[in-house]
């Protein structure tokens, strides 16, 4: 474990995207975002000059050891894999962000890291406009890890989507080979009244 004053939070940036690209590669499984998906993640990140997208980032060596990627409304319809109930929601999908992807390195794990870079990440969002955030989470994240951060910090459940990541072609580090068969949960926050 590496002591929390050595790493920082900062927005995303453009000259980040290899960085990331082989940060994710290494962390979740080969392939599962391309350079070009990349850029365009980068692009739909922002909003009103508002970048909603985070890194954390190691001060001793600039090394990216977590990302939160995270869509204003209106610059997203679905998330990576199959599966949205909008009409559960509590606000309309033109009002609603999305949180893409929360991937960290296995040596910053398990030390808020994951909650702070969401925090950041929420806030940029309403700044955004933004009156709620959906997200799909890992069902299968070891010790339930995605779902219970995002329970802490306020989202609640609204269904589950068996075999989510299906038709994105890379090798799920859970499953070991395409086609992943892992489950979501949609997840819901209402940002009114919140922050």
């Amino acid at each position: 474990m590496i002591a929390a004053h050595r790493f920082h939070i900062r927005p995303l940036k453009k000259t980040d995207l290899e960085s990331v690209r082989l940060f994710t590669d290494q962390e979740i499984g080969a392939g599962y975002y391309s350079a070009q998906e990349l850029n365009d993640i980068f692009e739909r990140s922002q909003k009103k000059e508002i970048m909603c997208s985070f890194v954390l980032e190691s001060e001793e060596d600039q090394r990216i050891l977590g990302v939160r990627i995270s869509y204003p409304p209106g610059n997203w319809n679905h998330g990576k894999g199959q599966g949205l109930k909008p009409d559960l929601w509590p606000h309309p999908l033109n009002e609603t962000a999305y949180f893409q992807s929360l991937f960290l390195a296995s040596e910053v794990q398990a030390q808020g890291w994951g909650g702070k870079l969401s925090l950041k990440a929420l806030e940029a969002l309403k700044k955004a406009g933004a009156q709620g955030v959906v997200c799909h989470a890992w069902k299968e994240s070891p010790n339930n890890s995605s779902i219970r951060y995002l329970k802490k910090i306020g989202f609640q459940t609204i269904a589950e989507h068996k075999e989510y990541w299906k038709e994105v072609d890379y090798r799920c580090p859970r499953c070991g080979n395409p086609p992943c068969l892992c489950t979501a949960e949609e997840m819901y926050l209402d940002l009114e009244g919140k922050l």
